[in-house]
């Protein structure tokens, strides 16, 4: 506790003291404490996940280990990590999908649905690494389209349209224009993740990006590579060549964005 107790004397300019009582605890302790409300150093228990991590990189057990890990900070229902590339089918790194989640609308997700995953498109378009909110990248109106809401084109999508409540996701840039994303989802019928879950699952984003890149055989690519604008150009350009006016070619621009 800090109690602070101020005195003047009658001097001209007047002067201040301040006289503190500490008790227990520290200065640093209680302001760290009043700010965040939890002990920010590692448990034994995280420390055996990360450990655990690391160790399965390079094996089949490494989404498992990614997935033990993000349960120690929040719960979540489901989970996947996919490696995105521009004009390429995604890789599948791990499918953390229930039981509820037909194979058939996974195939149908990477034969071209996840073109319209906001979290492949914030790949592509340079995001920088970090965890994010679906809600905070996906486009406006996103959550009323059919993609958001119908199992025959989105994998987390079971038998009951507008299953999931929240996607969050760990996006990891790779270099020479890919990127990997480590997503967790909750149901419908929970609640989207806190500020505090949201706070803590943050805090172990490099380690997860750090273990992402070793597993997938990047860790000496560029942290911040992203297909460069004049790239992403040539590329519409050889889509559609010239079909389009220039306006056109803005608009359907525009749309796909």
């Amino acid at each position: 506790r800090i109690q602070a107790i101020f005195t003047s004397n009658d001097t001209p300019l007047g002067e201040c003291r301040l006289k503190t009582t500490l008790r227990s605890r520290n200065v640093t302790e209680l302001y760290h404490e009043s700010h965040t409300g939890q002990d920010d150093r590692m448990t034994p228990k995280e420390s055996e996940a990360v450990a655990a991590l690391i160790t399965a990189c390079d094996s089949r057990e490494f989404g498992n280990r990614l997935d033990d890990l993000s349960r120690l900070l929040a719960s979540f229902d489901m989970s996947c990590a996919f490696a995105y590339r521009y004009d390429h089918t995604p890789e599948v790194i791990h499918d953390g999908y229930s039981t509820a989640v037909s194979r058939d609308a996974l195939s149908r997700y990477l034969k071209g649905g996840y073109l319209l995953d906001p979290f492949y498109v914030a790949c592509v378009s340079g995001v920088k690494e970090g965890l994010w909110r679906m809600r905070d990248i996906a486009p406006d109106g996103f959550f009323a389209s059919d993609f958001a809401s119908s199992r025959e084109v989105h994998p987390c999508i079971s038998e009951e349209e507008g299953t999931l409540v929240e996607e969050i996701g760990f996006i990891t840039p790779l270099g020479d224009g890919a990127s990997a994303v480590y997503s967790l989802m909750r149901n419908k019928g929970g609640s989207p993740f806190s500020s505090a879950e949201f706070q803590g699952l943050q805090g172990v984003s490099p380690i997860i990006a750090a273990c992402m890149r070793r597993h997938l055989g990047a860790s000496r690519a560029s942290q911040n590579a992203a297909p460069s604008a004049t790239d992403s150009e040539s590329a519409f350009r050889l889509a559609f060549g010239d079909r389009l006016t220039p306006t056109q070619h803005t608009v359907v621009r525009l749309i796909l964005r």
